[in-house]
């Protein structure tokens, strides 16, 4: 990228930020919340969140399933 190039995005961004301050200022936070959303996501499925005590529904697990020893127990605390 040129020099001329980044002075003009700059410049750009600063003309938007004192034309359109409430457009910028939303992007901004879209973004900020995109992001925040893909690091909860992100989070939820690391930590097995889906594995709750309490469901709507039965599921039968075989006793050689992986994530049969993962389901939660009314003893677990």
């Amino acid at each position: 990228m040129s020099a001329s190039a980044a002075r003009g995005s700059t410049s750009l961004l600063k003309r938007a930020w004192n034309e359109i301050p409430d457009i910028v200022g939303g992007s901004a936070m879209a973004i900020a919340g995109l992001i925040m959303a893909g690091i909860g996501l992100t989070n939820y499925y690391a930590k097995d969140g889906d594995n709750r005590r309490y469901k709507m529904g039965y599921v039968v697990f075989r006793h050689d399933d992986p994530r049969a020893q993962k389901v939660r127990d009314d003893d677990d605390e």
